[in-house]
């Protein structure tokens, strides 16, 4: 099952994507949130799309997605999780995960535009495989660490490296900034994924491919990455961790490639949909 989110930003209306098709389930009632998760949320709505699915009334082609949940206790992050990504930054290969946090502020729609923030000259980009946690977990065994999965999406981590690099030894101010986290277009429940170690990502930007690479290549996987952030910090339902990006980002090239005003940002995964943004220049308003 695909659950997706629709309508003008901060009203949107739930629904589910069912073979290339988005439709309105409203009527199944609330949101797609910590309750939703933590209640039984998607066997009842599954349930409830079997019961109505002759009923379901397509969504029109041009409606905004919205990212599809509402915004999560928190957004974790996996840094230099691709033995490549860290090469070409020239970083060591980490013998932990190194765990940094997003703003959900920071949250907006898969094809939403991205703003570059006031003062900005080093806006980058980060197209990575997103876990969507489906139940409360703390102190989770890596051999358990998947039933606490209740499915998986697509991130743009979008990066300020002044920010992040140069502006006083923690990455968080460089990852937070307003529109740096479009999440979508949908989730897709764990069980749609037959091998989450063989999934294919990619990026470009102006439509030269930047990014190639696959979760087979991440040094820490999916299950090893929830349980060790759960030995941290209580994940709560729906909260997110991202799970890094592979090599192919604009701070790897000689010299670096930044994102300016006009730019657009095509990126996709195997089973995870794809996004296209707009980048504009700061706007206060």
């Amino acid at each position: 099952m695909k659950l997706i989110r629709y309508g003008e930003s901060g009203r949107e209306k739930i629904g589910v994507n069912i073979d290339g098709k988005n439709y309105d389930v409203s009527a199944f009632g609330g949101d797609y949130n910590e309750e939703f998760f933590t209640d039984n949320g998607l066997a009842r709505l599954e349930e409830f799309v079997k019961a109505n699915q002759r009923k379901l009334i397509e969504i029109p082609a041009d409606s905004r997605l919205g990212a599809p949940f509402t915004r999560p206790s928190k957004i974790v992050c996996i840094g230099l999780n691709y033995k490549d990504h860290a090469e070409e930054t020239g970083a060591k290969i980490p013998a932990e995960p190194i765990i940094f946090m997003k703003s959900t502020t920071a949250l907006v729609g898969p094809n939403d535009q991205v703003m570059i923030p006031r003062n900005s000259v080093k806006t980058d980009w980060e197209v990575e495989f997103c876990i969507v946690i489906g139940k409360k977990a703390s102190y989770v065994e890596e051999a358990d660490a998947l039933d606490y999965v209740a499915g998986y999406v697509l991130h743009n981590d979008v990066s300020e490296r002044e920010f992040q690099l140069e502006r006083g030894g923690t990455w968080d101010k460089g990852k937070g900034c307003d529109t740096f986290a479009p999440i979508g277009p949908f989730m897709t429940t764990a069980d749609e994924i037959p091998d989450i170690n063989n999934v294919k990502l990619w990026l470009k930007v102006n439509g030269k491919t930047y990014q190639n690479g696959n979760t087979s290549n991440l040094i820490f996987n999916v299950p090893f990455v929830v349980s060790y952030v759960s030995q941290f910090m209580t994940l709560l339902p729906g909260d997110v961790i991202s799970t890094g990006t592979p090599a192919g980002v604009g701070l790897g090239f000689d010299p670096p490639i930044y994102l300016k005003a006009g730019d657009v940002i095509e990126l996709g995964a195997d089973y995870l949909g794809e996004q296209r943004q707009e980048v504009v220049a700061f706007n206060k308003g």
